[in-house]
């Protein structure tokens, strides 16, 4: 045998191995029942396994089982790439009279993480997820951010597998749908932007916000906030960071001022 036919033999000895570990990882991982349920999912025969279970793997759990290569983060940046694509997409079709700040505004609603981790949610992302023993026992603390990620990792080997087209579908079914039937997409949910536009038309001194209460251990902050118009107090609100008890606060607000409009 020469030289060449032997590394030749060697090389092809290897792949198979290498082939032959990357389907008993797959099989170890997801039972067939598991990716049946998976392809019913996201609407596409699978093939290329190894691009699901990549997209599913979150590093805790490579923490732990050192023998598998790559957390789904890669998978994660090319999943976000093609959903705001296709949102965007969708958007410009949607509304061909509205201008590049409404459409904006729109799809960041639509591709925010709050957004994500609400449709991963609905669609029990969590079965599939593979992460450490420890995120698993523990998983309502940050499960939201793992939840996002994980979808948007499944949108990229969703990708992978089948183009374009099988992502726009996978990305409609989930998300688009959904909101075009509630038509969430239309609602503002920056209370602090509508209630400035309030105090500016009725020529009132600008919205601010003072924190009347802070609470909890650092890690854990509760800040209670107030929102003030001039002398007076229209809301107070609660949430975790300033940023979030200032939008609290004026939701506050706002729902004070239409009452007391509405009682006119």
């Amino acid at each position: 045998m020469s030289l060449g036919r032997f590394l030749s033999w060697i090389f092809n000895k290897l792949r198979q191995r290498e082939e032959n570990r990357k389907r008993e990882i797959i099989n170890r991982l997801f039972t067939r029942q598991k990716f049946a349920e998976l392809e019913e999912l996201v609407g596409i025969n699978i093939k290329n396994k190894s691009y699901f279970i990549q997209a599913l793997m979150h590093r805790s759990f490579l923490e732990q089982n050192s023998e598998y290569d790559i957390s789904n983060e890669r998978l994660e940046f090319l999943g976000d790439s093609v959903l705001n694509l296709i949102i965007a997409d969708f958007l410009f079709d949607e509304f061909p009279d509205k201008d590049e700040g409404f459409l904006t505004k729109v799809r960041a609603k639509l591709v925010n993480r709050v957004t994500l981790a609400d449709s991963a949610e609905k669609i029990n992302l969590s079965k599939y997820l593979l992460v450490s023993k420890n995120l698993s026992n523990s998983f309502t603390n940050g499960s939201r951010t793992v939840l996002c990620d994980a979808l948007e990792a499944l949108i990229g080997a969703v990708y992978l597998e089948g183009g374009l087209e099988a992502a726009k579908n996978f990305i409609e079914k989930i998300l688009i749908e959904p909101f075009s039937k509630a038509n969430d997409y239309l609602i503002d949910e920056n209370f602090k932007s509508q209630l400035l536009e309030y105090a500016q038309a009725k020529r009132l001194e600008n919205p601010t916000y003072l924190v009347i209460k802070e609470e909890g251990p650092q890690h854990n902050r509760l800040f209670t906030v107030q929102a003030v118009i001039g002398d007076k107090s229209f809301g107070i609100g609660k949430g975790r960071n300033k940023k979030s008890a200032e939008q609290k606060a004026a939701q506050a607000a706002l729902a004070v001022i239409r009452k007391e409009e509405t009682s006119k």
